[in-house]
């Protein structure tokens, strides 16, 4: 867990992903669409990538482990809970709260 800890701190949005996963490229996607720029973690192409991914599932219940998402250092979860807060018209205020972006125009 110190080492997602230390991945997440003084960043305002994080990805934990795999290059292979469509799912993440969508959240992605989703997040930089309202300006965000997330810091995105290819498991798959970094050192120790499966060991980061294994603490995600055993630690924080991820399931399935990508994308994981941090918003304001806080784990929001997978794809499913990022698209309730999307539905939910809560993801846009999350990211402002977490200085990830800072003009936000609700229609």
């Amino acid at each position: 867990m110190d080492t997602i800890t230390s991945m997440v701190t003084g960043k305002p949005v994080v990805i934990f992903s795999r290059s292979t996963s469509d799912m993440s490229h969508s959240i992605v996607s989703l997040i930089t669409g309202y300006g965000a720029n997330p810091t995105v973690y290819e498991l798959d192409q970094i050192p120790d990538g499966q060991a980061i991914e294994g603490a995600l599932v055993e630690q924080l219940n991820c399931e399935p482990s990508v994308p994981a998402v941090f918003i304001g250092q806080q784990f929001v979860g997978g794809a499913n809970q990022v698209m309730t807060l999307q539905l939910r018209n809560q993801l846009a205020p999350k990211l402002l709260a977490a200085n990830a972006i800072w003009l936000w125009n609700q229609q």
